[in-house]
C-alpha cells in the first residue's frame, strides 16, 4: 500500500503541473512550484521526467526577460502524442480522426455502417480504431469514443436503441483488440466535455444539446461533467413531448426526438420557429432549476442556426426569471460537426494525463 499510495502522489502532482500548462500555456520551473503549491526539488524532478518522456519540452526563455538570469520555460507539446477518437453518433455512418494533445484534429475518415448493427456494428466501430492507430506515426496516447445511448463508469453501453447494444462493454472489446487504453462515454457527454475544454467557453454551467440522429444533452454543473446516478442524465430526447405523436426508437411515442433529430427537421413537418420554441418550453426548466449560463447547440447549422435557435432563446428568456435570463447565451458551438470527436480526445486526456 506505501507504494501504491506514493505512486498515487506522484501521479496526482504530475497532473497539476501538466494541467497548468495545459490550461495557461508554457511557464518556468519556479511559476510552476508557485502555482502547484509544489516544492521546486518537486517540480523539477516531475519536469524532468516530462521532458524524458517526451511531452514537455524547453522553450527558451520569455521575451520580457529581466536583469539577470532568465528562466527557461517549459510547455506541453501538442504533437508528443496523438489519440485515436471515434463518433459512433450518426445513423449511417462512423467517423474516426487522429486528434493531437491540443484538441487539434490531424486526420479523420468516415466509413459506411450499410445498415450494419449489434455485433457488426460493433466489428465496423473496432476496424475503424485499428486503421486509425495504425496510421498514427508516432507514440498512441489512448482511444477516446462517443457513442450513443447511456454509457456506464466502466465504458459499458447498458443501451443504444439505434446501434442495437444492450450491455455491450466497448471499452473492453477495443482495449483487447488494440491494447490501448480506451475510454468510451455518451456522445453528448463528450461533445459537451469538448466544448468547456476546447469551445473557448468561460462558463463552468453549461448545457450543450447534441442533434444528430438522435438527441442528448451533456451537462457541465460548477465545472463537472454530470452523468446522474443510474448514467442517464442528458437523456433528453426521450422525454414525451406528444403522447399522440410518432413511434420513437426506445418503444414509446411523442419524444422529443421524434420531432428535434436532424432527419426530422429536414422533414419541415413543423417549421423551424414552432420546433424551436418547444424546444425552449422543455429545456427552461432545466436553465432555471441549474441556473445555466450558456445552452449551446451541436448539429446541423442550417437547421439549427436561426429561426430555431432565435425561438429557443426568446423561449426560455420568456420563461425563467429575469435574474436566470440576464446572462444567459445561447449559441452554437464553434467545433461543428469535429465536436464528438474532439470531446472523445477530452476522455483520453483527462483519463491518462489529469487535464481537461
Amino acid at each position: 500500500m506505501g507504494k501504491l499510495l506514493a505512486e498515487d502522489t506522484r501521479r496526482h502532482h504530475r497532473s497539476l503541473i501538466l494541467q497548468h500548462l495545459f490550461a495557461e500555456g508554457p511557464a518556468s520551473r519556479a511559476d510552476l512550484a508557485r502555482t502547484t503549491g509544489l516544492t521546486r526539488v518537486t517540480v523539477s524532478d516531475l519536469v524532468g521526467g516530462l521532458i524524458a518522456d517526451g511531452l514537455l519540452g524547453e522553450l527558451g526563455v520569455p521575451a520580457e526577460a529581466k536583469v539577470g538570469k532568465p528562466p527557461t520555460l517549459v510547455g506541453l507539446l501538442p504533437d508528443a502524442a496523438h489519440i485515436v477518437a471515434l463518433d459512433l453518433s450518426s445513423l449511417d455512418e462512423m467517423a474516426g480522426a487522429v486528434v493531437n494533445l491540443a484538441g487539434q484534429v490531424k486526420a479523420r475518415t468516415v466509413v459506411s455502417l450499410d445498415g450494419a448493427c449489434g455485433q457488426a456494428a460493433v466489428d465496423h466501430a473496432v476496424g475503424l480504431a485499428e486503421r486509425l492507430r495504425d496510421a498514427v506515426d508516432g507514440p498512441v496516447l489512448g482511444v477516446g469514443v462517443g457513442t450513443p445511448g447511456v454509457v456506464d463508469g466502466r465504458g459499458v453501453v447498458l443501451d443504444a436503441h439505434n446501434l442495437h447494444w444492450s450491455g455491450v462493454d466497448l471499452t473492453g472489446i477495443i482495449r483487447r483488440r488494440l491494447d490501448l487504453p480506451v475510454y468510451v462515454a455518451n456522445d453528448a457527454n463528450t461533445a459537451v466535455l469538448a466544448e468547456y475544454t476546447f469551445g473557448g467557453t468561460t462558463a463552468a454551467d453549461l448545457l450543450l444539446l447534441r442533434i444528430e440522429t438522435g438527441v442528448g444533452a451533456g451537462l457541465v454543473v460548477g465545472g463537472a461533467l454530470v452523468q446522474g446516478h443510474s448514467w442517464a442524465a442528458g437523456e433528453i430526447g426521450h422525454v414525451v413531448v406528444d403522447p399522440a405523436g410518432a413511434p420513437c426508437a426506445c418503444g414509446r411515442a411523442g419524444c422529443l426526438e421524434t420531432i428535434l433529430a436532424a432527419s426530422q427537421l429536414r422533414r419541415g413537418e413543423r417549421s423551424l420557429a414552432s420546433v424551436g420554441t418547444l424546444l425552449g418550453e422543455v429545456l427552461s426548466p432545466v436553465v432555471a432549476a441549474l441556473n445555466l449560463h450558456e445552452v449551446v447547440l451541436a448539429g446541423p447549422l442550417e437547421l439549427l442556426d436561426g429561426e430555431l435557435r432565435k425561438a429557443l432563446d426568446v423561449t426560455i428568456r420568456q420563461r425563467v426569471m429575469a435574474t436566470s435570463a440576464t446572462d444567459l447565451v445561447v449559441r452554437m458551438s464553434p467545433l461543428g460537426d469535429d465536436v464528438v470527436l474532439v470531446g472523445a480526445a477530452v476522455l483520453v486526456l483527462s483519463g491518462e494525463l489529469g487535464v481537461s
